[in-house]
Parts: structure tokens; C-alpha cells; sequence
């Protein structure tokens, strides 16, 4: 059985068809899906740039502190008595090295000071009794002439004079010049205490701290940093604060006394003058007088 030639009119008639009927299809769909409309976005006022707010700063990262567990606060808190009465000998130490070092600074300053009054005073007047009116009540100088003075004076009153007047007046300014001498002695005692002591009371808190740090390996059974950390580290705070005690009550200790001497080597000659002066010797205020 023959098949029939494909007519072209008719392939061309169902290829217009189903081009057709895909072109319907496709408007039909677009059709009904549905439509989205985006709204408008509202309009906004422009405002002039003086009411335009600034932006407020960024606010700063948080800084995390970390307290340290093994300063001098952590061994106040953890320590025990034995730590914390070692602890406040030092600082009684300390406190008192300073108050001493600077109320004998002071005190040696206005002696100096009194020294240089007397010489451009004292030595400029007609008799004792008017160089002494000339001096502060408190100063070292005028207690040497007064004293001098008044037992020169005695012993001119006196019925038995079973002592010269030399030995006498030289009896009287040698207590006077002790005197001020103890005075400006008294303090430095406790100095070389300090320093001389307070390297063992620093040595004391080691070996305690040694001995807890002994303990607590013993607890643990094994010597691990986080046990040992903590009283090693009392031990070698309380060894500083020792030395930090000790160090400076030493050095002032030496400073005080070579100014002490200096000080002193002025009263004697003022003492000397003076006690020339009033034995008839020719002391410094009669040369002054003649020239």
C-alpha cells in the first residue's frame, strides 16, 4: 500500500496552528498571574543642615581588667595573720623612717639657718646679755650663750668659789652643747633599727611564704604552677618590701648624721666664742668693736 505524498499547504496549516495556539496559551498565563505593584516610597522633607542632628560617637570597645591574684591586695586578702603582722611591721617601719628623716631634715635646716642669724647678729653687739636679746627663743645658739651667761653670772653671786670662773663657765657650755647634741640625735636611733632589721623581717615573710608554698605542694600531691605561683610570689613580695625599708632608712640614716656633725662643729665654735668672751679672752665680738 503506497502512501500519499505529504501535501505542503496542509504542513504549513499545522504549523500556523499550534504557533497559534502556544501564543495563546502564554498571554492566558500572564494573565492570571498576579500583579505586584511596589508601593511609593513616601516622600521626606528635606530639613536645613542646623536641624540635622550630628551622629552620636561610637562608643568605646569594653576594656576587660583582670585582677591580678598574686599583688600585694590578693596577699592581704589570702594571707594569714603571720603575713599581714609582718606586712604592717613594715609599713610601720617605713612611715616612721620617713616622718623621722623629714622632721630631722627640717630641724637641721633651721639650725643652719639660726647659725648664719647668730654670726651677722650676736657678734655685732656690745655685751652678751644684748646678743642674746637678738636671737629667737628657740634657737640652739641662743640657749649655748644664755646658758654661758647665766653661769658666768652665778658664779660671780657665789660666797665659796672652790671652781674658777674658767672651769666653771666651760662646765656650763659643755652641758648646754650636750644638750643640743642629744637633741639632734633623738630619732636616728630608730633609723639604724630600721635598717639594720628590716632586711630580717623581710627574710621572715620569705621563708613563711616558702613554707606555704611547701604546704600546698604537699596538699596537691604534685608541684604544679597554679600551686606553687601564689606563696612564691608572697615570699618574693615580702623580700622587696624588706629591702625597699631597709635601703632608704640606711642611706638616710648616714646623710642625717654627717649633717648632724656639721651642725654640731658650728654650735662648739660658737660655744667657744662665746666662752672666750666671757672669760675676758678677746672673742670675737670685742674684735669686732675694734675694728
Amino acid at each position: 500500500m503506497k502512501r500519499k505524498p505529504l501535501d505542503v499547504k496542509s504542513l504549513l496549516a499545522v504549523v500556523v496552528v499550534s504557533i497559534g495556539a502556544a501564543i495563546v496559551n502564554s498571554s492566558v498565563v500572564m494573565a492570571q498571574a498576579p500583579k505586584t505593584e511596589s508601593a511609593p516610597a513616601p516622600a521626606t522633607e528635606a530639613k536645613p543642615a542646623s536641624e540635622v542632628k550630628p551622629a552620636p560617637p561610637p562608643a568605646p570597645p569594653a576594656t576587660e581588667v583582670l585582677e591580678n591574684p598574686y599583688g600585694i591586695e590578693a596577699l592581704w586578702r589570702q594571707g594569714d595573720f603571720v603575713a599581714r603582722g609582718t606586712l604592717i611591721i613594715l609599713m610601720i617601719m617605713s612611715v616612721g623612717s620617713w616622718y623621722i628623716g623629714i622632721i630631722k631634715v627640717l630641724e637641721q635646716r633651721r639650725m643652719l639657718k639660726d647659725a648664719v642669724e647668730a654670726d651677722d647678729k650676736f657678734w655685732h653687739t656690745h655685751s652678751v646679755q644684748e646678743g642674746i636679746a637678738t636671737l629667737k627663743e628657740d634657737s640652739a645658739f641662743r640657749f649655748v650663750a644664755e646658758k654661758s651667761w647665766l653661769a658666768a653670772q652665778h658664779h660671780a653671786t657665789m660666797q665659796t668659789k672652790q671652781l674658777d670662773l674658767n672651769t666653771w663657765v666651760g662646765m656650763a657650755l659643755q652641758r648646754a652643747i650636750d644638750v643640743i647634741s642629744n637633741r639632734l640625735q633623738s630619732g636616728l636611733a630608730f633609723l639604724a633599727t630600721v635598717g639594720s632589721t628590716a632586711p630580717f623581717v623581710g627574710l621572715f615573710g620569705t621563708v613563711w611564704g616558702i613554707y606555704h608554698a611547701l604546704t600546698a605542694i604537699g596538699i596537691a600531691g604534685q608541684a604544679s604552677i597554679d600551686k606553687v605561683a601564689g606563696p612564691v610570689g608572697e615570699a618574693l613580695i615580702m623580700t622587696a618590701l624588706g629591702l625597699a625599708v631597709a635601703v632608704p632608712a640606711v642611706l638616710g640614716y648616714n646623710w642625717l648624721v654627717r649633717r648632724n656633725r656639721v651642725a654640731m662643729e658650728l654650735i662648739r665654735h660658737f660655744g667657744g666664742g662665746v666662752d672666750m668672751l666671757l672669760l675676758g679672752r678677746g672673742g670675737r665680738m670685742r674684735r669686732d668693736s675694734e675694728s
